[in-house]
């Protein structure tokens, strides 16, 4: 079995729309930031009802930048859950932080006030939350405990909590847009915030750390070419072909969303009937989910085997995610014990709006053939 002929895990869907986007840029011959950019961050940002976006490179890098806005001090602790992306953790120690792993909530995968009460310290500067898989994390607790926090929302892009948008929940969120999210634009990431001057900020510095160019500081429009540096930041500038791809894609948001909430919802009632796995769970009345992947547990020691088994029958799974406090790279000593029984029992099941009928319908047989 070659992994062409596997059905992937992830996955987004794109065609001529994005390509008639695309190609204005070729005739505009305009290819780097401009005006395509812009439009993004307008109409993105309208349409998750936020202040406004500063759409950057990626969204790993929108993570550093984030870091590096809220100018914590040399060794702060931010608080992080284990069960996310090695991004996460990264950004706090480039910008001269401390992670600090804490445990997720076992059914929902998602951090919780009472998972980050233990690890508050007096270093504590600020959490960090995660919406895993599009599921909203239940804010209002967390932001109770009165430290900045920042959302993560690259897999909540589509995602509300008791009508607010995730990622404009807590003082600062991130999106990602790379090649596999519910809406792309092949790489990208972007950053909102309730204080729109972080926004702005956001933007002045994704320039290598270039507060404002000479064009724009020079009044009287002389030596136009000086510029200030504001901070040591690598270039992190977005570009109008991703923005076209994003564009495209933000208009058929709604479309691709359903065709992912359809998987869902068939592996929720055929899955929902094997005793031996259990489903994620649903949005609650008062929120909105994005269906980014579609995470089951698979009871009694058999989530390897399985795992396998798909594989051989032409299906992609994976772990999403390998916990970060077991990685020594970090040198964490935490104990996380729903963390370390999801590393033990999660899978991510393929969800994407490129999945045909059959295709569902063949991975659904290969779980109800799995013998151990």
């Amino acid at each position: 079995m070659t992994s062409r002929s596997l059905i992937s895990v992830f996955g987004s869907l794109v065609g001529q729309e994005e390509l008639r986007e695309v190609e204005d840029c070729f005739t505009r011959q305009w290819l780097g930031i401009g005006p395509k950019t812009h439009a993004f961050e307008v109409e993105f940002a309208k349409r998750r009802r936020l202040p406004g976006l500063a759409l950057v490179d990626s969204g790993s890098n929108a993570l550093f930048l984030v870091m590096k806005l809220l100018d914590l001090p040399p060794g702060a602790e931010v608080i992080v859950p284990s069960f996310t992306w090695i991004a996460c953790a990264h950004a706090v120690v480039l910008a001269g932080g401390v992670p600090v792993f804490c445990d997720v909530d076992l059914d929902t995968q998602n951090i919780t006030a009472e998972t980050i009460a233990p690890h508050v310290t007096p270093q504590t500067r600020a959490i960090m939350v995660v919406h895993y898989a599009g599921k909203p994390v239940v804010m209002d607790p967390i932001l109770a405990l009165g430290l900045p926090v920042i959302e993560d929302a690259a897999h909540a892009v589509d995602s509300d909590s008791r009508g607010r948008p995730c990622g404009g929940i807590g003082l600062i969120g991130v999106f990602s847009f790379d090649s596999v999210k519910n809406l792309t634009m092949g790489e990208g990431g972007g950053i909102t915030s309730t204080d729109p001057s972080l926004i702005e900020r956001a933007r002045n510095l994704r320039y290598c750390g270039i507060g404002k160019s000479g064009l724009e500081a020079s009044v009287d429009k002389t030596r136009w070419w000086e510029y200030n540096i504001a901070d040591f930041l690598p270039k992190m500038l977005p570009n109008d072909v991703a923005a076209s791809i994003g564009l495209a894609q933000l208009r058929k948001l709604d479309a691709l969303q359903r065709r992912r909430r359809e998987i869902w919802d068939t592996y929720q009632r055929e899955i929902g009937e094997m005793a031996w796995l259990v489903c994620p769970k649903d949005a609650a009345p008062d929120e909105r989910h994005s269906y980014f992947t579609y995470c089951v547990r698979v009871l009694g020691g058999r989530r390897d085997a399985l795992a396998k088994h798909l594989y051989d029958e032409g299906i992609y799974t994976t772990l999403r995610y390998h916990p970060l406090h077991m990685n020594a790279i970090y040198g964490s000593k935490s104990q996380l014990p729903n963390v370390e029984r999801l590393n033990e029992e999660a899978l991510s099941l393929p969800i994407h709006p490129r999945l045909t009928h059959n295709e569902v319908d063949k991975i659904l047989s290969a779980i109800r053939a799995f013998r151990v």
